[in-house]
């Protein structure tokens, strides 16, 4: 292949990548995108310093803290295939943390500030929470 040929797949994109492909293609390769990760989505470490401020009692944040790591394992876009549940405390439908916020699908804040209210309300707490998940498998 001549220098100038080479020059001018570079120099156009489309074939450069066509050439890629079909190179991959020979040799048995698939190329694939990736997707995309949503900017404000928050690791595992920073959600669970978030909860750590929101939680002050170490009783109540272990016990949400391993609520969460049996049911998202940190994971802020975790997503249940068979029920749809969503978020690091699987709120089923996911969208019921929209009352804690609009940004409830990418916001590990938002998402925790409503497991909370959530645990609270029906458990009267992370550890009765905890203590009921232990007892049933979910909460």
């Amino acid at each position: 292949m001549s220098v100038s040929r080479i020059a001018r797949r570079i120099a156009s994109p489309k074939k450069a990548l066509t050439t890629a492909a079909v190179a991959a293609a020979a040799t048995g390769l698939v190329l694939t995108a990736a997707p995309a990760q949503a900017a404000s989505t928050s690791s595992a470490t920073q959600a669970q310093a978030i909860a750590k401020k929101m939680i002050p009692s170490t009783a109540q944040y272990n016990a949400f803290s391993k609520i969460v790591e049996h049911e998202s394992g940190w994971d802020v876009d975790a997503t249940n295939a068979s029920s749809g549940a969503y978020g690091l405390v699987q709120a089923l439908p996911g969208s019921k943390m929209a009352s804690a916020g609009s940004d409830w699908k990418t916001n590990a804040e938002t998402q925790i500030e409503w497991g909370l209210d959530y645990m609270n309300d029906r458990y009267g707490s992370p550890v009765g929470a905890w203590n009921f998940w232990q007892a049933n498998g979910w909460y």
